[in-house]
C-alpha cells in the first residue's frame, strides 16, 4: 500500500458519520430546548401552587429518581438491540408529558409527570451519547464530545432564557406547548435521519456487553461517576432554588431569572468546542479537576449574592468551571466504553451519576430551605463538589490495572 493510499485510509477512519451526527445533534438540541422552556419555571408555578421547599425538592428529584432506576435498563438495552428505538421512544414521550402538563393543576400531579418524565429521559440522553462515542474516531473524543455538548448546553441555555420571555408575554401553558412542539421536532429527526436498526446494528456489531459487576468496579468508572454525581447536584441546587432566591428573596422577574438560568449553561456550552479540543492534546485528568476546583468556589459563593449583578458573576464562574471539565470527562467516558465493548452501560452509568446527584441536591436543597436558610442550600452544594472532586483524584490515581475493565 502506498503512502497516499494509508494516509487516505486513515483519513477515512479519523472521519464522523455527518448524517448521523447531524441528526443526533439537533434532536437532541430540539428536545433539550423544550425541555429548558419549562424547568426553570416549575419551582415559581409550584411555589405559586403553595408547595413548600421540600415539595420543590420532590418535583426535581422525581425525575432524577426514576431516570436513575430506568438508566442501566435502558443503557444495556440499547448495546444489545440498537439505539434508534429507544431514542424515538423517548422523545415522543416528551411530546405527550408536554400535554400532561398542560392539564396538572396541583403539586402532586407535577411529581408524577416528572417522574414519567425521567423514565422518558432514561431512554433518550445515554443512548445518544453512546450512539456519538459509536461514531467517534479514535483520538478525537475531545472534539466531537465537546461539538455534541454545545448541543445539549445551546438548548439548555436558549430554553430558559425563552421560557421567561414567553411566561412574561403569554402564560405559563405556552411554554408547555413550547416544549411539546420542540420534542416532536427531534422525534421527526430522528425519525427519518438515523438509519434503520438493522443497519445500525449491521454497522456498530457491539459485542454483547460485559457484566454490570466489572464496569462497577472499575476505578476509572467510579471517579468519573462521582464527579458527575457533584456537579449535577450543583446543577439541581441551582435550577431549583436559584428561581426561588432571585424571585422571591430577590424581587427579580421570570425574564432576569429565565437568563441568570440561561448564563451559566451559556458560558458552559461556549468552552465545549475549544476545551474538547484541547482535551485531545493535553491530560484530561487534570482539565477535570481544575474544572471541579473551580465550580467549588462558584458554589460557594451563591450564599453571598446580593443582586443580579452578583448572580450575573457565579453564574458564569460556576459555567466556566464546568465547560473546562466536561469534555474532559465525556472522551475519558468514550474511551471507558470503546474499550469495555459497552458504551451505552457506561453512558447510562454516569446518566445514573448525574440523575442521582441532581435527586440528591434538590431533595437536600429543600430540607435545607425549609429547616435553615435557602442561602446555606448553594453551600452544601460547594461541600458535595469538594468531596466528588476529591474522590474522582483518588480513583484517577489509583495505580493503572487495578479494577479496570479489559
Amino acid at each position: 500500500m502506498s503512502i497516499i493510499e494509508k494516509k487516505n485510509e486513515l483519513n477515512e477512519k479519523n472521519k464522523i458519520d455527518k448524517k448521523i451526527f447531524s441528526a443526533l445533534f439537533f434532536s437532541i438540541f430540539a428536545s433539550v430546548t423544550g425541555v429548558g422552556v419549562v424547568v426553570p419555571l416549575l419551582p415559581i408555578y409550584a411555589h405559586d401552587l403553595g408547595a413548600s421547599g421540600l415539595y420543590i425538592g420532590m418535583i426535581f428529584g422525581s425525575f432524577s429518581l426514576s431516570r436513575t432506576f430506568f438508566l442501566p435498563y435502558f443503557g444495556r438495552l440499547s448495546d444489545k438491540k440498537g439505539r434508534k428505538s429507544y431514542i424515538l421512544a423517548g422523545l415522543f414521550a416528551y411530546f405527550i408529558i408536554s400535554i400532561g402538563f398542560i392539564f396538572s393543576k396541583n403539586v402532586e400531579s407535577l411529581i408524577i409527570i416528572r417522574f414519567i418524565q425521567g423514565i422518558a429521559s432514561a431512554m433518550i440522553m445515554p443512548v445518544v451519547q453512546a450512539y456519538v462515542g459509536d461514531i467517534t474516531p479514535k483520538g478525537r473524543e475531545g472534539f466531537v464530545m465537546g461539538l455534541f455538548n454545545m448541543a445539549m448546553f445551546a438548548g439548555l441555555s436558549i430554553g430558559p432564557l425563552l421560557g421567561g420571555i414567553i411566561n412574561d408575554h403569554f402564560s405559563l401553558q405556552y411554554t408547555f406547548v413550547c416544549m411539546g412542539f420542540l420534542s416532536l421536532t427531534g422525534f421527526f429527526l430522528s425519525l427519518y435521519l438515523l438509519p434503520p436498526t438493522r443497519l445500525e446494528n449491521a454497522a456498530f456489531k457491539r459485542p454483547s456487553p460485559p457484566a454490570w459487576g466489572k464496569l462497577i468496579n472499575d476505578k476509572m468508572i467510579a471517579g468519573l461517576f462521582f464527579f458527575r454525581f457533584g456537579y449535577t447536584a450543583g446543577i439541581g441546587i441551582i435550577w431549583g432554588f436559584l428561581p426561588v432566591l432571585a424571585g422571591v428573596e430577590l424581587g427579580l422577574s421570570a425574564s432576569s431569572i429565565g437568563f441568570l438560568v440561561m448564563l451559566g449553561v451559556f458560558a458552559s456550552g461556549s468552552l465545549q468546542m475549544p476545551m474538547g479540543l484541547l482535551a485531545d492534546r493535553i491530560n484530561r485528568t487534570w482539565m477535570v479537576i481544575t474544572g471541579g476546583l473551580i465550580i467549588v468556589v462558584a458554589m460557594a459563593s451563591f450564599k453571598w449574592a446580593t443582586g443580579f449583578n452578583h448572580l450575573v458573576i457565579v453564574n458564569l464562574v460556576f459555567g466556566f468551571g464546568g465547560g473546562i471539565a466536561m469534555p474532559a470527562l465525556m472522551a475519558i467516558t468514550i474511551q471507558k466504553g470503546k474499550k469495555s465493548g459497552a458504551m451505552g452501560s457506561v453512558m447510562a452509568l454516569l446518566t445514573v451519576g448525574h440523575s442521582f446527584g441532581m435527586f440528591v441536591g434538590s431533595t437536600l436543597a429543600g430540607l435545607m430551605m425549609d429547616f435553615f436558610e435557602l442561602r446555606h442550600a448553594f453551600a452544601l452544594g460547594s461541600v458535595i463538589m469538594a468531596v466528588c472532586t476529591g474522590l474522582f483524584i483518588i480513583c484517577t490515581f489509583t495505580p493503572k490495572g487495578t479494577g479496570s475493565v479489559e
